[in-house]
């Protein structure tokens, strides 16, 4: 039987449902009622947004059909959020599958890049942001971003 958008049962010692069902800390930009987004902790770039179905799956093969669209449809929108709403030059976007995937739930990264900044190929260095108030100062960029994106 397939997953449903109404089954978001997490799975324990899964950090990414513990995050969803709000057991651990995160810097949110986006929660639908089917995807979720925050900052990444360790980001390539400050900005670095993760986005992955609330439900727990765990790679791209097992996405249930009826989530492929509000995931894609929700990268394709905040990919343009962390460009505009970061003076970026563009995006990035990425998602391991099962190889280099530190946590084994479905998500899709958005980086923001610039020309010149120094990423080539698939060595991704990470940095980390100062403390909460400085990722909070960017998820809300990219969350203000999306929310004119949405009226707009």
């Amino acid at each position: 039987m397939s997953p449903t958008l109404t089954d978001m049962t997490p799975t324990a010692d899964c950090l990414f449902c513990a995050i969803i069902a709000g057991d651990e800390p995160a810097t949110w930009v986006l929660s639908t009622p089917a995807v979720v987004g925050f900052l990444d902790v360790r980001p390539v770039f400050k900005g670095h947004v993760l986005l992955m179905p609330r439900q727990h799956i765990d790679t791209l093969t097992e996405l249930p059909d009826q989530l492929v669209h509000p995931l894609f449809a929700d990268v394709r929108r905040t990919a343009a959020a962390v460009r505009d709403g970061l003076g970026a030059q563009g995006t990035f976007v990425a998602l391991n599958n099962t190889v280099s995937q530190s946590v084994p739930h479905l998500h899709v990264h958005v980086v923001p890049r610039t020309r010149g900044d120094g990423l080539r190929g698939f060595f991704w260095p990470r940095t980390r942001y100062a403390d909460a108030a400085e990722a909070e100062h960017y998820a809300t960029r990219v969350r203000t971003e999306l929310d004119c994106q949405r009226r707009g």
